[in-house]
Formats: structure tokens, sequence, C-alpha cells
């Protein structure tokens, strides 16, 4: 019996290995998301560019966009700006969300760096971000023309990544259904 016991803190360490092992296996840019097919959550949130004009999921009904977490602090976000431009020239909809952000900085950097957003959501306190299960920014949820979620990604938003994405949008412009 005493043998056998020197042999649980092996197991342990053996199914833990296991485990570590699986997760190093995942893409953290496909984080699940439970709000697939799901319509964004309802929210009433000032606008960036105009404090007192209040935004709601109403305002990312009518044509499919992308919502794109984004914010000053975020390193990556400035690396994925540039290609957000490029994509708003292409003539796609981008609504952005400034999560946890400070409004006069945000101003700035689109003043800096340009906007290639259709609207800012001005998400000061995080609370669409907690309920849509942001991560972190960046973040970009497709969105169709109903306002329902219909894929989620993690991450910057670059070349490779906007060409799984322009699909999605093609397809939805279209008025086809998206299949994924």
């Amino acid at each position: 019996m005493r043998r056998l016991i020197l042999f649980v803190p092996l197991l342990v360490f053996f199914v833990m290995g296991i485990f570590l092992w699986r997760g190093l296996q995942l893409d953290p840019s496909k984080l699940p998301s439970a709000l697939l097919d799901k319509p964004v959550p309802a929210f009433s949130l000032p606008s960036l560019q105009q404090p007192e004009r209040m935004l709601s999921e109403l305002d990312l009904k009518g044509q499919p966009a992308l919502l794109n977490v984004w914010a000053t602090w975020c390193p990556s976000c400035k690396q994925e700006h540039p290609h957000l431009n490029r994509i708003k020239d292409e003539g796609y909809r981008i609504i952005g969300l400034n999560y946890k952000d400070e409004r006069v900085k945000a101003l700035a950097w689109l003043d800096r760096y340009l906007n290639p957003y259709a609207e800012v959501i001005f998400d000061e306190k995080g609370t669409l971000g907690l309920d849509l299960g942001v991560y972190g920014a960046p973040e970009t949820y497709v969105v169709d023309a109903n306002g329902t979620i219909r894929y989620k990604h993690v991450g910057v938003v670059d070349e490779r990544v906007w060409q799984q994405i322009k699909p999605m949008l093609d397809q939805m412009a279209s008025g086809e259904q998206v299949t994924q």
C-alpha cells in the first residue's frame, strides 16, 4: 500500500502534463464566443466624437459590419490600425468600440492615425465589452445586417485574417446566408 502511495505524485504530474500539453496546442485567436449567431447585446453608450449622442445595438443594423474593439493603451491596436484604414478604403463598414480608454487620448489617436470607423462607441467602463465577452483588445466581430454576430476574431486583423473575414462580409452584402 505504501508503494502505491509513492506513485500518486507521479500520476498527478502525468495528468497535469497532459492538460498543459493540450493547452499549448490551442490557438488563442480561436477563443470561443457564446454570442455566435446571437444578436449584439443591448446597450446605450455615447459616441466617442459626440458624447451627447447615444449609440445602441440598433446602430449596428442595416448593413454588415466589423465591430472592432480597440484602445490607445493597446500596442497591437496600433499595429492593426493601417489595415483597418485600408479595409475602410475598400468600402467596408467598421464600427469601433473604444474599450476602457480615455476620450481625449482616443480622439487624438484617431486624429493622428486616421479614423477607419463609421461610428465609434465609447465604452469607458467596459460594460459592452463585458457583455460581448471581450478578453482584451483588439478583438473583431463580424456582424450581419440584422445585428447578429457571425464571427469573432481575437487579435490583430492583418492581411491574412482579412482574407478570411472578407468573403463573409461579401456574402452577407449580397444577401446570402453565411455558413461557417
